[in-house]
């Protein structure tokens, strides 16, 4: 199953010479396209299997930031790695809820927060020129 690749797919990508923040875009872009299409797509017929792939794929994409940013030595910022482990435990309840009582727009908080995020990882930090 696709959703089952998400950190070998990380890697693979990482490889082809794409920055760790255009990688991070670019996975958390996916998760947020997939949910956004089970969300456009809710009366489809196999809503229930693309949802569980979704929110699967979403997990372990934030499931490896958390990882990630657990590390002593992570070079962010250690307010920002909290705010943003925040917002990652706030992601895993809101996928639990979705899965529990199913709606349509329960997602669409996940699928800003992913957009939203991936789009800052795309802006070039004022420290770098």
């Amino acid at each position: 199953m696709q959703t089952n690749n998400a950190i070998k797919e990380y890697v693979g990508i990482q490889k082809e010479s794409m920055s760790g923040r255009e990688l991070e875009a670019s996975v958390l872009t996916k998760a947020g396209l997939m949910l956004k299409a089970v969300q456009d797509n809710w009366d489809a017929p196999d809503r229930e299997a693309k949802m569980l792939e979704a929110i699967k794929y979403n997990q372990k994409v934030w499931s490896f930031f958390q990882a990630e940013l657990t590390e002593p030595n992570h070079p962010m910022p250690k307010k920002l790695r909290e705010d943003i482990l925040n917002l990652s435990l706030f992601v895993d309840k809101r996928l639990f809820e979705v899965m529990a009582y199913p709606t349509p727009d329960k997602l669409s908080i996940v699928v800003d927060i992913n957009f939203n995020i991936a789009a800052g990882l795309r802006t070039t930090p004022a420290t770098e020129g």
